[in-house]
């Protein structure tokens, strides 16, 4: 999306209307007129479309081709541009056609970073530099430079005011400020010295401000009526690009490496691409429109406003949706805001195609009836008259589209906050605090009145301090901090929690007054069992009254309830994640298997890529980490982690010699990692655990054949597997014989928790799994068999991907002639022997051939027969 904006949309349209102002400035037609402006137009969108398509299906050489185009475009632009200007007469405003040369110039070395880093190499240094120069002369140069020289001229006619008298010299002084910043930032890229990219960023703010300094005083001398979604939106977007410059310098300055720094500007797509690039384009076409449609001026004001309608409100939503994408929130409503924010710029689209259609109604006779301008004092007056006129109509209240805008921001909130309740921490906070409270045994704890504040820590799965002290009737608020680099939440056996909090972000939990001791702990799944538990340590009562026939009172944390009355530490136990009871294997239906329409996960194995002129191939493919309720059994729903949508997650296939570049994207609602076991390389970056909303790339060249795990590595490691973040990546061996049928098979255990909810981590801490599987369903190939044919050779391959149990895998009727086990033949092919087994520990995998000898089922299981009797099996349906 961010290439067919940038590299479709706004490119294109720079094309057009750079060329367009040039010849209004220089008042001189273009070399090679028309005919050649089209063809460089042709030969841009045609260079697009092939970067687009070779992007997509991986094919550097369309890449290559359509960067050739695309910057064979530009700078036939710019050699257009240079030429006019130096046959021109001198004027005011000329030399603003230099931004737009310098703009041009930028385009084709930037598109040159871009075609080389297509052709992989994502996590190294070298990418990283590349990347930073690649959205530079993109983005700083080619957009950036033409937008800030188009303004001197667009704004104050948007504005309908007079351009400030120096507004043409500051734009001349400012363009050297400008260039001197792109390249002291391809400097730093160059060096490999990244606080010089935030000196570079710093140039660039600099040039800009001596530009925008006189496009705010003529906003402030417009009159209100001028305002509208075309001024608001132009103004939004210098304000956007201002602000992003500023955070990539210090982003990239203050990243650790320049692996890193890829990520730290793929953060700031967003506000460069949607905040400044996507709404300086509608801004500019929201007044370009109605001038193309023409006609007199009664004709254009309609076609104006009905393309600035709920101009406001459009600008406010928009602008206010993409601030609140930028923050920390749940990865649901983040979507719901995007959605909200899309919706503001396709009504562009809408209202454009409005526009049209008001403009076509009015006949050529109706458009000269107009009456003629009138002229000398009375034209005056009418000018004076109109613009008193829309001065009325800007002072209507606006508080209506502001309230309505952020009622739609709101609404999109809770939306999202719907759709996840508990990564939003929905019913946080504790009681209120009242004057008297009863503990356990009915004692009545009176209220001090003071309040005890503690900070405390989220730090490698633990908290810190682990104890809180409190006495009892102190109002007690918790200040947590997670300085983790995973999600965590703290929840009290009262109900009180913060809700999710992300890595480096303090929240404050209000727990209320404290009658009697509390446990807490991290709700996210696992985090408890990995010892992420405090406990609120109330001490004496200092007026305890009489509470009636309650006894002697308690400690109120004791036994199935809390203080307040809810299910405390104790009563949750063996639950589940959720505190619900935990499903067993009873509730699955093995026997009488899924409904009617199962359709089993496709086991058969595609033949690994290969590249015709016998180099190595980049398998290039893009992770994302979703939750999603699934059937693992029939009649049993979990909520499982997926790579991609799927668990096990996708197969991916190389051979030895080939790159894997994958991309882990994490769109769920806690931390995820992944580990690729077929890649040898030092974890600390690859492996780490990102935040929901983050991405990563992980690189690695397959050097060693076999069938290799793949997991997310987050702690609990256990508990991630079990719920489905595993799947296999096969290496070829080189010497590997052609089959008739290739099949692929993970086995994997499935922990059982409450219905629909995620794994039961108590099960997973004691290694009891409920059900196992073969690809993610138990006993899934037994209700829809594999196929094969008398005499066919059929390759299994086979990973046990755990996370606790071994296999033994056979085939029922079947006798294995080949066997290759952890990388080696244990039993090659054409000799005498045979195998039944094919032995696996967790992690481990191999392959085994054989051949069956007449049509029939042949069953096949891991012959640890509890296990197979628990789902681990499948079948081969052979016919003739």
């Amino acid at each position: 999306m961010v290439h067919v904006l940038m590299l479709g949309a706004v490119s294109t349209a720079i094309l057009v209307w750079s060329q367009h102002f040039a010849d209004t400035m220089l008042r001189r037609q273009a070399p090679g007129g028309r005919p050649l402006h089209v063809a460089r137009l042709a030969a841009h969108t045609v260079g697009a479309l092939l970067v687009l398509a070779g992007l997509l299906t991986e094919a550097w050489a369309l890449v290559v081709a359509g960067g050739v185009l695309v910057a064979a475009g530009a700078l036939t632009h710019a050699a257009v541009l240079a030429l006019q200007a130096r046959g021109a007469l001198p004027s005011r405003f000329g030399g603003l056609v230099r931004y737009y040369v310098a703009a041009a110039v930028c385009l084709p070395v930037g598109v040159t970073f871009g075609v080389l880093m297509a052709r992989g190499g994502a996590g190294t240094a070298a990418y990283g530099r590349g990347y930073v120069a690649h959205v530079t002369l993109n983005v700083l140069g080619w957009v950036g430079l033409t937008v800030l020289g188009t303004l001197v001229l667009l704004w104050p006619t948007v504005l309908r005011t007079r351009i400030e008298p120096g507004a043409d010299a500051a734009a001349r002084r400012a363009l050297p400020v400008l260039l001197a910043g792109i390249l002291v930032v391809l400097a730093a890229c160059a060096t490999g010295w990244l606080p010089l990219v935030a000196v570079g960023a710093a140039v660039v703010l600099v040039g800009t401000g001596t530009v925008v300094r006189h496009l705010v005083a003529q906003g402030r001398a417009a009159q209100r009526g001028a305002w509208g979604f075309a001024a608001w939106s132009l103004a939004a977007s210098v304000a956007w690009f201002a602000g992003s410059v500023a955070a990539f310098g210090v982003r990239v300055a203050a990243a650790p490496s320049w692996a890193a720094a890829q990520d730290a500007v793929g953060g700031l797509l967003a506000p460069f691409v949607v905040g400044f690039a996507a709404q300086v384009l509608l801004g500019a076409l929201t007044y370009l429109v109605p001038v193309v449609l023409g006609g007199g001026p009664a004709r254009r004001r309609r076609t104006e406003a009905v393309v600035g309608a709920g101009g406001l409100y459009r600008v406010v939503v928009a602008n206010g949706g993409l601030a609140l994408c930028l923050l920390p929130l749940p990865s649901w409503v983040r979507v719901a805001l995007s959605l909200v924010v899309f919706g503001t710029f396709l009504a562009f689209l809408v209202l454009t195609g409005r526009a049209v259609v008001v403009a076509r109604r009015e006949t050529p006779a109706a458009v000269g009836t107009e009456a003629a301008p009138p002229s000398g004092t009375a034209r005056d007056d009418a000018a004076r008259a109109v613009a008193a006129r829309r001065d009325a109509q800007a002072r209507r209240p606006r508080a209506g589209a502001v309230t309505a805008a952020v009622a739609t921001l709101a609404l999109a909130v809770v939306g999202g906050v719907a759709a996840d309740p508990v990564a939003a921490g929905v019913g946080s906070g504790g009681t209120s605090g009242a004057a008297t409270s009863t503990a356990a045994g009915g004692t009545t704890v009176v209220a001090t009145g003071r309040t005890t504040t503690v900070e405390v820590e989220a730090a490698d799965m633990r908290f810190v301090p682990d104890v809180i002290p409190v006495p009892a009737g102190d109002r007690l608020v918790v200040e947590l901090t997670n300085t983790d680099d995973d999600v965590h939440d703290l929840v009290l056996a009262d109900g009180s929690t913060t809700g999710r909090v992300a890595p480096g972000e303090t929240v404050t939990l209000d727990v209320g007054v404290v009658v009697g001791d509390l446990d807490g702990w991290c709700s996210v799944a696992g985090h408890r069992l990995m010892g992420m538990t405090l406990t609120v340590d109330v001490g004496d009562v200092g007026d305890v009254g009489d509470g009636g026939d309650g006894g002697d009172g308690g400690d109120g944390g004791d036994g199935g309830t809390s203080a307040a009355g809810a299910p405390s530490a104790g009563a949750h136990a063996g639950h589940g994640t959720t505190g619900e009871r935990s499903l067993g294997a009873s509730d699955a239906d093995l026997m009488g298997g899924p409904g009617d329409g199962f359709v089993a996960r496709d086991a058969a194995l595609a033949p690994a890529e290969t590249d015709p002129a016998g180099d190595p191939v980049v398998h290039r493919r893009t992770l994302t980490v979703t939750e999603a309720v699934q059937e693992v059994a029939p009649g049993v729903e979990q909520t499982v982690w997926t790579f991609d949508g799927t668990a096990p997650g996708p197969v991916l296939r190389g051979k030895v010699g080939d790159v894997f570049e994958i991309t882990l994207v994490n769109d769920g609602t806690i931390g995820h990692s992944v580990d690729f076991h077929a890649g040898a390389l030092a974890p600390d970056e690859p492996m780490r655990t990102i935040a929901p909303g983050e991405s990563l790339t992980y690189r690695f060249t397959a050097t060693r054949a076999g069938i290799w795990m793949y997991h997310c590595s987050t702690m609990p490691m256990s508990l991630h597997i079990a719920n489905g973040m595993l799947g296999a990546v096969i290496v070829d061996p080189p010497d590997l014989a052609p089959v008739d049928r290739e099949y692929v098979v993970v086995q994997s255990e499935l922990y059982l928790g409450a219905p629909g909810a995620s794994a039961d981590d108590a099960k997973v801490a004691a290694a009891e799994p409920d059900l196992l599987a073969f690809n993610g369903y138990a006993n899934q190939y037994r209700y829809d068999p594999l196929a094969a044919r008398v005499g066919e050779r059929v390759r299994v391959w086979v990973l046990d991907a755990g996370p606790n149990r071994p296999s033994a895998f056979h085939v029922v009727g079947g006798q294995f002639d080949t066997v290759f086990h952890e990388g080696a033949y244990a039993l090659p092919a054409g000799t005498s022997g045979g195998s039944q087994v094919l032995g696996l520990l967790p992690a481990q995998g191999g392959f085994v051939e054989l051949a069956f000898p007449e049509a029939g089922t042949y069953p096949f299981v891991t012959h640890a027969m509890s296990d197979a009797e628990r789902g681990a099996a499948g079948a081969f349906a052979v016919t003739p």
